[in-house]
């Protein structure tokens, strides 16, 4: 919300002296988001006149249109003759009146005025725009032609307000009541301990029978209606200066006499209004639920298509209106248009007022539902004060006949649906309680009542809520305004006491050892948002029947297009790379480490916890069978060189078998050692995809897979090539490792090592060579590398080479040849029996 401090000043007699950032502070003290003082006219610098277009000369042989004009500025040049200025813009002529800055003078941005050539003649200084003004868009985008009642030579920047300061709030859900001057008002005058003067305390007469007809069907959705009527609009009025200024400095766009006041008054008062071309109204006017499947162009020029839950405006027609978020065209009210035939200007003359009160869910809904984020909604969600309507419908009234030349109607429409005020009932010590100071029940009293609640009471207070206050509804809300108009900054400091605890979990140590591991290998951490959706598992070729697709779907999401949880950390981890690929960075290697969810069908619908003790064990456990699996991962992904270039030799890029490293260096950290397989899993390419596998309860168990992704897919997600990546359920690790982690016996002996080359068949896996081999070598083995794959004539048709590493060492003897050439010929005897492997050489 962008108050202006001029127009604040209205409401609240502010001492002169107090600047924009006084008052910022001052409200910041009560709670309100002030995030920017704006200083409209900085620096700017007479003279700024108005002027009158005498002659234009239209300037030949140039790429653009160029026009030569003399324009009468009275005395402010100094010697009353007409000032000569070279412009480029044509939307004014003979006769009208502009803005003119003359030589000497400085615009906003530090532009200093003079005289100069240009196009062959000498411009003396510029006919303005609002933009070359720091006037914002008044919907032209070219010269400002003025009213011709104002004078030759009046200063332009008094006439426009050009100079003011203009405060940024940022309104939080629960201060809907700020999204209008009145509301910020009430908080200034409290801040200062001043009188407010409540522009909403209109006169405003009874409804009677001659009211333009209304019938509203859903009093759930709309439980307020007023219509007044106002005839006779001259089509040719304009909005007066100070009024565009207004909307400009509040960061909207003029439009035409009637948009201009029904927007105004929003502002001033925050009940949005809507005026209809009473000629283009057909019949009754009419509030219900829309049919599913109606269609209506909304003032935006989109045709939609209306939901069963839509809450619409209607005529005899159908749907004139999204109630509460933007009207229909078909209703527009019509700008001033000079007939062809008879010279004469045609505009809407007659018009209906709407100033209703709608249930804040349902608009937001809408507003959500056709992606319509408008003024009018995004007050209603935040909750409009319904007592308001009223006086905005006079207000408006009001203002269209004084600037417009209209007659009010003498009918007033009023439909309500009945409700009383909002009562809650407090300790006078409930302040005093929550905040841990003692404030005492006058000063409650004081500070309800200065927040617009009626108090009555001594021990135990009674409170009606303000009607414009919908967020005050529990002791608490009311012990915060207390609070808050008292000032958070004298709550006294105190450190919580933590109670003394055991340390974490092994399996939170599991989780923090695997975040450490991956970052001392060169892996960048990216914390990503859990939300996808099906889209990304089409790109990574995920099949309809995988249990990824079975995802958890949010009522409401943050985005459309991410409606779901993830059931996989790869697709966030793979738009990081994507974002950092395309942002120069080509050497990446990222991980990540979180749940992931996943929906089994068996949820149970949730149940409402109590507030007022501690739920039971029953209901706890209840809670829990309503959320889906979330299974913990640790994933990588990594692209571009592994080891950088450089005077040490040459560098290599990353492939499949890093990642798969990556799968290794976890699982070690929760003492498993991983069996792999070659595997086929989408997202990655079959031939270059392993199953990571490990033994819990003496079966192997999938934990994860690693390897390249699919080209299909790097071209689907616009990846750079050979990229790779690795996912790992920790739990499962968990299961499979021994408990808590021992540090290695360290041996004081030395190592034996001893080669060994066996020839098996090219289907025979790896993994299970090697797992003979360490089962055959037995205690003494310290560890086993595979470090050779060997194919070609000395091997044999449709037979490889797998060459390994055995360390053998004993933590209480140097071993001898003779003791590590049995043990290798025990682990290559075992080979030989499980594999048919054949020792080679």
């Amino acid at each position: 919300m962008r108050v202006p401090l001029s127009w604040l000043r209205e409401y609240v007699d502010l001492p002169a002296t107090e600047t924009g950032r006084d008052v910022q502070a001052k409200l910041i003290d009560v709670g309100l988001e002030v995030e920017t003082v704006e200083r409209l006219g900085e620096g700017l610098k007479g003279p700024l006149v108005v002027g009158q277009v005498l002659t234009i000369e239209e300037l030949e042989g140039f790429k653009k249109p160029i026009r030569f004009c003399t324009v009468d500025v009275g005395d402010a040049n100094g010697t009353g003759e007409p000032q000569e200025i070279v412009c480029g813009a044509r939307n004014f002529a003979v006769g009208d009146k502009v803005v003119v800055v003359l030589p000497g003078a400085v615009l906003p941005g530090d532009f200093k005025i003079a005289a100069r050539k240009t196009y062959g003649k000498t411009s003396h200084g510029m006919i303005c725009s609002g933009d070359e003004l720091g006037m914002g868009d008044d919907g032209t985008h070219g010269i400002i032609v003025l009213p011709p009642e104002y004078e030759v030579g009046t200063d332009a920047i008094e006439l426009l307000e050009l100079v003011d300061e203009v405060l940024d709030i940022a309104v939080t859900p629960d201060r809907g009541y700020c999204l209008s001057m009145r509301g910020v008002a009430r908080e200034t005058a409290t801040a200062y301990g001043l009188q407010l003067r409540d522009p909403a305390l209109l006169d405003v007469p009874p409804p009677n029978a001659a009211g333009y007809p209304v019938q509203v069907s859903d009093p759930i959705g709309c439980d307020r209606f007023t219509a007044r009527t106002v005839s006779g609009l001259e089509p040719e009025a304009r909005s007066p200066i100070w009024l565009t200024r207004r909307l400009q400095k509040a960061g909207m766009r003029p439009v035409s006499l009637a948009v201009d006041i029904t927007n105004y008054v929003m502002l001033e008062l925050g009940q949005p209004l809507h005026a209809y071309d009473r000629a283009t109204v057909d019949g009754p006017i009419g509030v219900r639920r829309a049919t599913a499947g109606e269609r209506l162009t909304t003032l935006d020029g989109t045709k939609r298509v209306l939901d069963a839950q839509d809450l619409v405006i209607t005529d005899n027609r159908g749907p004139i209106g999204l109630a509460g978020v933007m009207g229909g065209a078909n209703t527009e009210i019509a700008g001033a248009v000079t007939d062809p035939e008879t010279g004469q200007l045609r505009g809407t003359t007659d018009v209906v007022i709407e100033a209703a009160h709608f249930d804040a869910i349902s608009i937001a809904r809408t507003a959500r539902r056709h992606k319509l984020s408008s003024e009018a909604a995004k007050r209603f969600e935040r909750g409009v004060d319904p007592e308001a309507a009223s006086a905005a419908a006079q207000r408006t009234v009001d203002l269209l006949v004084l600037l417009g030349g209209g007659t009010a109607g003498e009918g007033v429409t009023e439909v309500v649906s009945p409700r009383g005020p909002r009562t809650l009932t407090i300790p006078a010590d409930h302040p005093d309680k929550v905040a841990g100071v003692e404030y005492g029940r006058e000063t409650v009293v004081r500070r309800l009542q200065q927040v617009g609640c009626d108090v009555y009471g001594q021990d135990e207070l009674v409170v009606t809520v303000p009607s414009w206050r919908p967020d005050l509804s529990d002791p608490n809300d009311l012990a915060e305004e207390v609070i808050r108009l008292e000032g958070y900054e004298n709550l006294p400091s105190t450190l919580p006491k933590p109670p003394a605890g055991r340390g974490l979990t092994e399996r939170q140590r599991l989780h923090r050892r695997v975040g450490r591991v991956l970052a001392g290998a060169g892996y960048v951490e990216a914390l990503n948002y859990p939300f996808t959706g099906s889209h990304v598992l089409d790109q990574l070729g995920i099949e309809p029947d995988d249990p990824r697709r079975s995802a958890v779907t949010l009522v409401n999401p943050l985005s459309d297009e991410e409606p779901d949880l993830r059931t996989t950390l790869i697709p966030g981890l793979l738009g990081a790379l994507r974002r950092n690929y395309g942002r120069g960075s080509h050497d990446l290697a990222l991980f990540e480490t979180g749940p992931v969810f996943r929906a089994t069908g068996d949820e149970k619908p949730a149940s409402r916890l109590v507030v007022d003790r501690r739920p039971t064990d029953d209901e706890i456990a209840s809670l829990d069978a309503s959320l889906p699996q979330q299974p913990r991962r640790a994933a990588v992904v990594l692209t571009g060189a592994r080891e950088q270039a450089g005077w040490w030799g040459e560098g290599r890029p990353a492939i499949w078998a890093d990642a798969i490293e990556a799968g290794r260096a976890v699982a070690r950290e929760a003492g498993v050692e991983l069996i792999v397989r070659q595997d086929q899993h989408a997202p990655f390419h079959p031939g270059r995809c392993a199953a990571l596998l490990a033994l819990v309860d003496g079966e192997e168990v999938l934990v994860g897979n690693a390897g390249e992704l699919h080209p299909r897919v790097i071209k689907a997600m616009a990846l750079p090539e050979r990229t790779c990546a690795m996912e790992i359920d920790l739990d499962r690790l968990e299961r499979a490792g021994a408990g808590a982690l021992k540090a290695p016996t360290i041996s004081s002996f030395p190592v034996a090592t001893q080669d060994v080359a066996l020839i098996v068949d090219g289907g025979v896996p790896a993994a299970d060579v090697e797992a003979a081999l360490r089962d055959g070598a037995g205690e003494l083995l310290e560890s086993l590398r595979l470090f050779d794959v060997f194919t070609g004539e000395q091997t044999g048709a449709g037979k490889k080479s797998l060459a390994y590493a055995l360390r053998f060492r004993a933590p209480d003897r140097t071993l001898t040849a003779e003791e590590a050439t049995a043990a290798r010929d025990a682990a290559v005897a075992v080979a030989v029996e499980r594999t048919g492997a054949v020792l080679r050489g």
